[in-house]
């Protein structure tokens, strides 16, 4: 995607600066969150970058093994300090804020997009039914332990081995994905994928990887430490900011690449963007941060709230629905905005300091 990545978003760099005067001068923890979130989504756009040209010298499957791999490193960096500070409410929020984004707020606004711009668009529905059962899949996943936990009277050792044996499966299940989709039925996928050559020298991806990785780690190390303050000022939950706030900073890069490439009518690789994004935080962010937080000392299991998991179960069949048949139009894509909205709203009202 890296090459249609022109909206210059790298402008939003000069909140770096202002994070650090926030922090180490002005002492206001408000306006250190707010430039910290602003600051980490163009270096998300850069690792997204710098991975796209490292994935290119490799060749198709293990291009795509990068990007899975690299593709969440903002969102990785900022759940594990927020676990390190014991945050695991904002995680578990961030988690499928990130899940609901990627699938009804991204797609929604590229096919809605494409939609104004093309009358019908076509793509692969095979591919979008294998993406659609993978995260059914990674639902099952999240509702078990979930109504597990809220149907006996477990105890938080049971709570963990439910939890680790559910992310064991699921990451074996991603491993399955990135093979079948990567190696075995590869010709399904990337249909419509455009054929790039690297611009960018492999030191100068190597180093843009490693440079923005650490920046983003330690401006993430201002956002947690702002985190209590600014819930405390403003009055908003914190699941409602792990979800529409921290949720949207790591991929916004990936939300402007969605909408240009449908405003291409490449409506095959918004597909890949938003469910491969999907996909990769269910089966394989989320598992992988329930072994860290055990290593970390501040275990997370895999029990959310019934409006966590009813937002992702709903996220998950209404995209199916809307891409079943492997043709979208602008409607489609007002649909799932609409549905986006609607959580929004009702994650909003969650009383100020939840979690």
């Amino acid at each position: 995607m890296s090459k249609y990545l022109r909206p210059r978003v790298y402008w939003l760099l000069i909140f770096i600066p202002l994070a650090l005067l926030a922090d180490l001068v002005w002492h206001l923890p408000v306006v250190v969150f707010g430039t910290a979130c602003l600051s980490i989504v163009p270096l998300a756009a850069l690792i997204s970058k710098s991975t796209d040209e490292l994935a290119m010298r490799t060749g198709p499957r293990v291009g795509g093994l990068l990007n899975a791999t690299f593709g969440n490193i903002p969102e990785l960096i900022i759940s594990v300090l927020l676990i390190a500070a014991g945050e695991i409410t904002v995680v578990k929020a961030a988690l499928i804020g990130s899940i609901i984004g990627n699938l009804i707020l991204v797609l929604g606004a590229s096919l809605l997009a494409g939609g104004i711009r093309f009358k019908t668009q076509r793509f692969s529905a095979r591919a979008a039914a294998t993406h659609a059962a993978s995260l059914l899949m990674a639902v099952t996943g999240l509702l078990m332990p979930t109504l597990f936990g809220l149907t006996t009277h477990d105890t938080a050792f049971q709570d963990t081995i439910v939890s680790t044996v559910v992310a064991a499966v699921l990451i074996c299940l991603y491993v399955g994905n990135l093979v079948f989709s990567h190696v075995t039925h590869r010709h399904l996928f990337h249909s419509a994928a455009p054929e790039e050559a690297p611009t960018w020298s492999l030191p100068r991806s190597v180093l843009g990887l490693a440079g923005s990785a650490i920046v983003v780690g330690f401006l993430s190390e201002l956002l947690v430490g702002s985190l209590e303050p600014t819930v405390a000022a403003l009055g908003i939950s914190r699941i409602f900011i792990g979800v529409f706030v921290i949720a949207i900073v790591g991929n916004a890069a990936e939300h402007s690449a969605a909408v240009l490439f449908a405003i291409r009518n490449k409506v095959d690789v918004v597909l890949e963007i938003a469910f491969g994004s999907s996909s990769q935080v269910a089966l394989f962010v989320a598992p992988l941060l329930v072994f860290i937080s055990i290593l970390l000392g501040h275990p997370m299991n895999f029990m959310f709230s019934a409006l966590e998991v009813a937002a992702v179960g709903l996220a998950t069949v209404i995209t199916a629905f809307a891409t079943m048949d492997g043709r979208s139009s602008w409607l489609e894509g007002m649909q799932l905005l609409g549905a986006y909205l609607i959580m929004g709203i009702s994650f909003f009202f969650i009383p100020g300091h939840g979690g």
